[in-house]
């Protein structure tokens, strides 16, 4: 066990260092955040905190992670969703960190940086080629197309890049041309084997971050660290979660496997001249005969197996089950080159995939449907033309026993956004990860009265909100346009797109329109667009960083998108004033994961609706209101113009998710009130 250092200054210290070293000021929230961290580190009591925009939540948790891993000698783990995030804490936020608290902590904290081997380039497969499918990954560099130029521009880099991060590199190119010069970490034949093993960026970081005081990470390799076997991270006793709100997403999407007649093509394709020719003949065959089963499946999602697709699945296992092990026994006595042993592992890594999904799929349908683990469907695109094939898809139910087991189990583990309390609880997310109601321990063991020695219960928590330095009431209206008629199934009624194009009028554009589909979005901003007299972007017209860019650029300009837009979207200043968001986004009822997991909650005696599609609609919500406010002078109005908000039973849960801005029903007012801060002097805000 490492040695303990005990006369450290304190995080409050620590902190007030760090925030005079930036230029900053101190914020009361970031204060009461970083003591609950640093508490929560100490005593092993898990942490959820709700740190509005505006806190310095970074801070406030890289403090305490810089201290207990200078006290222990250890290492803290922090995982994000978002690039953008990574970037930030490794790029800005801990070298000036480190260079603060260094006088104090009597040397500079160090960091590192860690994705998956997938996001490095690697040396062995540039040098000898990629063994994938001829017809759509192989490309010579020197053809005149666009993914052999992409190819070309990656082996260029190649030779320049300290990192071989695919994020650094600037612009990006297509996945397909990435696939030719990186591999999965069950394709990479190892260091030890592999020519290029001394000079393998993937490996070069993991050595890197195994020497680090504080690792970033990305909340898909946090997933795959906890929920496979292998360390992939560098050992570490405590885990901070920042955009925890999106971590049950992440961890469901890395826990998700698929099955598809291409795949099943290709993976016989891969083994060549590995196995025997009527071996692979009859993987071909069988991916022949899902292709027909999958095009008689109907679309969504699978309750009950029919028995023509439940052979097809079988055969699939048992086929690729049947390559995978010819080559596994041949490879026994082989002394194959690197080359060779890279073949090798691509084809059983496709294998390994095609068996283990289909063998996941058969096994996902028991008869107790609150029992089942996982949830299978079919996705067909919706758009004919889509090169995309029908792919079936199986994910978990739920990921909270996975996570407790595998990570709040046995990390401490501290979890934080601007948006983790739904209905006013944090019991709501807290139920998705796994932990249990009230904060008190779901499994037997507690700890001993009196015994203060004792451990504490693994499962243990507590969840703080800090507050934000928005001043809500006095900075924002949440206008609810309660006179509208529900939304309907056939897009944006008209009176929608009337109440929409007075709102943008009066703000004078500096409109972002949120909208639950991309065809609502799609059909708002070609309606308007000779309606009213600013310039309107929609998503899809360019890259969305163009857009917002261009957006936040030109104070009259609209910008009208989905999903990535409610999450994504950081512009300050007079360019948003108003936030409009079309109707609550509730999952569809088609939704083949959303709806099987409402159907088990019910199964259990649950209310299935409020447990999963009011808590996602709430998120959402929260996450969407989020994009008003940015910066203490920030003003404006999130205009939600669906009246459910304020008619329905669910409501007052949804509304409880939401800043507390100053609200209304009454159009006039909320009409009157953006006129004025369009004509307001910029210097007034």
């Amino acid at each position: 066990m490492p040695a303990v250092t005990t006369d450290l200054p304190d995080v409050v210290t620590l902190l007030s260092a760090a925030v005079a070293g930036i230029g900053g000021a101190e914020r009361p929230g970031q204060v009461t955040m970083a003591q609950a961290v640093a508490r929560a580190m100490d005593s092993g009591e898990h942490l959820a905190v709700q740190a509005g925009t505006g806190t310095g939540k970074s801070l406030a948790y890289l403090i305490p992670a810089a201290r207990h891993a200078a006290a222990l000698d250890a290492t803290v783990v922090v995982s994000t969703a978002t690039i953008a995030l990574q970037s930030q804490l490794i790029d800005r936020d801990l070298p000036r960190i480190a260079a603060a608290v260094e006088p104090l902590l009597g040397r500079a904290p160090t960091f590192a940086i860690l994705k998956g081997r997938r996001n490095y380039v690697c040396k062995h497969r540039l040098a000898t080629g990629a063994a994938e499918d001829p017809q759509d990954t192989l490309f010579d560099p020197g053809r005149a197309s666009e993914i052999g130029r992409q190819v070309q521009r990656l082996r260029e880099w190649a030779e320049s890049t300290d990192s071989g991060d695919r994020d650094e590199l600037v612009p990006g190119v297509d996945e397909r041309a990435w696939r030719q010069v990186a591999v999965t970490a069950r394709e990479c034949i190892g260091a030890q084997r592999c020519g290029f093993g001394n000079r393998c960026f993937a490996e070069r970081a993991r050595e890197i971050a195994g020497r680090a005081d504080i690792v970033v990470t990305n909340h898909a390799l946090l997933a795959i660290d906890a929920l496979e076997d292998g360390n992939v991270l560098p050992e570490h006793d405590v885990v901070i979660i920042d955009e925890a709100h999106d971590l049950v997403d992440r961890v469901t999407s890395i826990a998700t496997a698929e099955l598809s007649a291409p795949a099943v093509e290709g993976a016989a394709r891969r083994c060549g001249r590995q196995v025997a020719d009527d071996v692979a003949a009859r993987l071909k065959d069988v991916g022949d005969d899902l292709a027909q089963v999958l095009m008689q499946t109907p679309a969504g999602r699978i309750d009950v197996l029919p028995d023509f697709l439940a052979v097809a699945l079988t055969a699939v296992r048992d086929a690729a089950g049947a390559c995978a092990a010819e080559i596994r026994t041949s490879a026994k006595n082989a002394d194959d080159e690197p080359e060779q042993l890279s073949a090798r592992r691509v084809a059983l890594a496709a294998l390994d995939e095609l068996h283990d999904a289909a063998d996941r799929m058969l096994g996902a349908f028991g008869p107790d449907v609150a029992a089942r683990p996982d949830v299978v469907w079919l996705d067909v695109p919706l758009d004919p033309d889509a090169r995309r094939p029908p792919t079936l898809r199986v994910a978990p139910l739920a990921v909270g026993g996975l996570l407790a087991e595998r990570l709040f189990g046995c990390k401490t583990v501290a979890l934080t956004s601007a948006t983790l309390s739904l209905g006013g609880s944090f019991e709501p997310l807290a139920r998705q990860w796994g932990l249990p109601a009230g904060g008190a321990p779901a499994l037997p063991g507690p700890a001993v009265p009196g015994d203060d020695d004792a451990a504490p219960h693994p499962l243990a928590w507590s969840g703080i909100d800090v507050g934000s330095p928005f001043d809500h009431p006095r900075s924002g209206i949440l206008y609810v346009a309660r006179h509208l008629p529900p939304p309907g199934r056939d897009g944006l009624p008209p009176s929608y797109l009337d109440e929409l194009g007075e709102l943008i009028t009066a703000a004078g554009g500096r409109t972002l329109g949120l909208f639950s589909s991309m065809r609502a979005a799609r059909q708002a901003a070609a309606e308007l667009r000779d309606r009213i007299e600013f310039p309107l972007l929609c998503q899809g017209d360019d890259p969305t960083s163009q857009l917002v860019t261009r957006f936040a650029a030109d104070e009259a300009t609209c910008l009208f998108g989905t999903l990535s837009l409610w999450q994504g979207v950081d512009v300050p200043g007079r360019s948003l004033q108003l936030v409009v968001i079309d109707r609550i986004p509730f999952p569809r009822p088609d939704d083949p994961l959303a709806s099987a997991r409402q159907r088990a909650v019910a199964a259990r005696g649950g209310n299935g609706f409020m447990t999963v599609a009011a808590a996602q609609a709430a998120l959402l919500l929260a996450q969407g209101t989020g994009r008003l406010l940015r910066t203490m002078t920030d003003r404006g109005v999130v205009a939600i113009l669906d009246p459910r908000l304020v008619t329905a039973r669910y409501g007052d849960f949804l509304r409880a998710s939401l800043p507390p801005f100053w609200a209304t029903t009454n159009p006039e007012v909320v009409r009157g009130a953006l006129r004025r801060l369009a004509e307001a002097p910029e210097a007034a805000g």
